[in-house]
């Protein structure tokens, strides 16, 4: 198994961590110790017993080790389980319930006992929660307490459902939910007013007598909480912080769960530095963001007092190492995000030639467009460029319900003055306001509901990209299947996506590809969306000799943004165009106001677009750059990055 850093210690981390390259690797390798654990049991004749987690991040886990356990004869038998939590009250048999997972993911394909299976009842009467809680930690002290505990982190520092102010010898017992915590899964709840209130969760104290703990966390949304689990005071606030006590404890990372530790965000504050253009880069612009100083004031003093003498030294005068960075991010700016015609474009982020370029925009969801790259959308459009915009998905998840209603009585309405038959559109309206009257959390709309909402944000989508300026026919609704085969199952294939994405690649041949990466949409679309991308140009590579010329851009803004040492191409607004890219969201009205998706962060869409290239312009100002209203950002996406990658 491949490993990063694996015995590095610094005098900034206060637990032992391992990163892994991806969840999978880290996934297997933590999948194999726990086998190990159990087989090294079963010779001595011994039970195993493990302390369990739900969620996303050890469902990896589980997979590797019903494949070992169906390939390989791996038993369990002999194995014994304890559950970290569930929600209160929860019924067993609800989809949201703690059993429905941990049987659906792994009991169910295994041969443990299920009588060896322990999981926090969610349906006891509170009056016997203390007792309950008293007799769970009993049967775990009996058996001599946990061999192994796994464990994932919140984005509030919480291990188990213990929430900030959880005590460090607390036990088992009934909490209540941070608000953070309640948001996370509204998502599986269909909103955050269904999110219980209240969990049975393991306590810090009986976590921290298990003789083995295995914290896990994926993905860079965890990457700020893992830093103050491993670097930060010993605190309530963070409960995470208690296993710094431990001498049994090891955090298990992935590289984005683990890119904010100072040895990977600013690693010339740890040890000796290994200077590159891209390293440089990244400690100047932090230096100069530290001191709120220009680039180009930047003193050998500031470079000093900073833990930046190596570089100073090895690459220095610091003037020069100044000059040379500052040109590097003067260079990301332009004006002509599609090239710009007969001029030198040696340092320019784009190639000037062909001077009208076939330029594709990839949009995960109908909105995401005008949302994320709206100005430059409009930029490419009126510099010429043949422009085409993609929306991958038909988004008829996310409109709310009143909206579906009055779009139907409008066709009903419109229909009777038309002297048209209306029976149809009755029913379907009839049909509608039942649905809708009984509609659980998380329950599927119908397909009548479906079909208009589709309706409803396809129109939007057509106004945003014909204010933009773009005819009819370069105007495409991909609608691919997996956005609608995820409604009804976890697990789908993408290989139809793929091969219809890699047909209308064939039929545009684009010079230029703008897509989604920003990888922090909490429902996951923008990744998926970006891999069928990816895998459909991986795959014409090899025989289209037209995509070696064409460049992949990616975009973000209705999440994340990217940190200004990763921008390759910075595209200024002015303010007249700052309005405009804001009109061109507003088409989107089904989304105005309060979406139904709104993800972490209740600012509008337009609001949240319209702040973050602000503040990226800001930026740029102070780091001594020209000031500007607005400003879009890009990285670009390399085949070559992918293949080292």
């Amino acid at each position: 198994m491949a490993r990063l850093n694996l015995l590095e210690e610094t005098r900034f981390e206060k637990l032992p961590v391992t990163v892994y390259p991806n969840p999978e690797i880290a996934s297997i390798a933590v999948a194999h110790r726990i086998a190990s654990l159990i087989k090294n049991k079963q010779q001595k004749g011994e039970s195993a017993v493990l302390g369990l987690a739900t969620g996303s991040t050890p469902h990896r886990v589980y997979v590797e080790l019903i494949r070992m356990h169906k390939e390989e004869g791996l038993s369990f038998q002999n194995v014994i389980t304890f559950n970290l939590d569930e929600y209160y009250p929860m019924q067993p048999d609800a989809e949201q319930s703690y059993v429905s997972f941990m049987y659906n993911t792994f009991f169910d394909h295994i041969d443990i006992d299920k009588n060896n299976v322990h999981i926090p009842d969610g349906t006891i009467s509170k009056n016997e929660i203390h007792g309950y809680c008293l007799e769970y930690e009993r049967k775990i002290s009996a058996l001599g307490g946990l061999d192994l505990q796994l464990l994932g982190i919140g984005r509030t520092g919480h291990i188990g459902f213990n929430e900030p102010g959880s005590a460090p010898n607390s036990g088992t017992r009934l909490v209540t939910l941070d608000d953070l915590t309640r948001r996370d899964a509204s998502r599986n709840f269909g909103g955050k007013e269904n999110v219980p209130t209240k969990a049975i969760t393991m306590g810090v104290g009986t976590i921290f007598k298990a003789k083995e703990i295995i914290l896990m966390a994926w993905n860079s949304t965890k990457a700020d909480i893992v830093k103050k689990a491993v670097e930060g005071p010993i605190t309530a606030e963070v409960p995470a912080t208690y296993l710094q006590l431990s001498d049994n404890v090891e955090f298990v990372l992935d590289t984005e769960s683990s890119s904010a530790l100072t040895r990977f965000d600013t690693p010339w504050l740890t040890n000796d530095c290994e200077w590159n253009e891209k390293t440089i880069k990244k400690a100047v612009i932090w230096l100069a963001k530290t001191l709120k100083k220009p680039i180009l004031k930047l003193t050998e003093e500031d470079y000093n007092n900073n833990g930046m003498a190596q570089l100073a030294t090895e690459k220095g005068p610091v003037y020069n190492i100044n000059i040379q960075i500052f040109n590097l991010i003067q260079h990301t700016i332009t004006g002509w995000p599609g090239g710009k015609p007969n001029a030198d474009d040696s340092q320019r982020p784009e190639r000037a030639e062909p001077a009208q370029k076939r330029s594709i925009i990839f949009s995960p969801h109908p909105d995401d467009d005008v949302i994320s790259m709206g100005g430059t959308f409009i930029r490419l459009c009126d510099q010429g460029h043949d422009v085409h915009v993609a929306y991958q998905t038909s988004g008829n998840t996310a409109v709310w319900g009143d909206d579906t209603l009055r779009f139907i009585e409008f066709a009903r309405d419109f229909s009777k003055s038309m002297d048209l038959d209306t029976s149809v559109l009755e029913k379907v309206y009839a049909d509608t306001r039942d649905f809708l009257k009984t509609k659980k959390p998380n329950q599927t709309d119908i397909k009548e509901i479906l079909m208009v909402n589709e309706l409803i944000r396809k129109g939007e989508a057509t106004a945003g990209a014909r204010f933009a300026g773009l005819p009819d026919k370069n105007i495409h609704f991909q609608n691919l299947p997996f956005y609608d085969r995820a409604k009804y199952a976890k697990n789908v294939s993408v290989e139809d996506d793929i091969l219809q994405t890699m047909e209308f690649l064939q039929q545009i041949k684009p010079h230029q590809i703008f897509a989604a990466g920003d990888f922090a949409d909490p429902h996951g679309t923008h990744k998926v969306c970006f891999n069928i991308i990816r895998e459909a140009l991986i795959r014409l590579r090899k025989t289209e000799s037209w995509i070696k010329d064409c460049w992949i851009w990616l975009y973000r803004g209705a999440w994340h943004e990217f940190e200004i040492h990763e921008i390759e191409m910075a595209v200024p607004l002015s303010p007249a165009e700052a309005i405009r890219k804001r009109n061109a969201i507003f088409k989107h009205q089904s989304q105005k106001d309060t979406p139904v998706f709104p993800g972490d962060d209740s600012r509008e869409f337009w609001v949240r677009a319209e702040q973050r290239t602000t503040e990226t312009a800001r930026i740029y100002d102070e780091l001594g750059l020209a000031e500007y209203e607005a400003i879009e950002a890009f990285i670009r996406w390399k085949f070559d990055d992918e293949v080292a990658g």
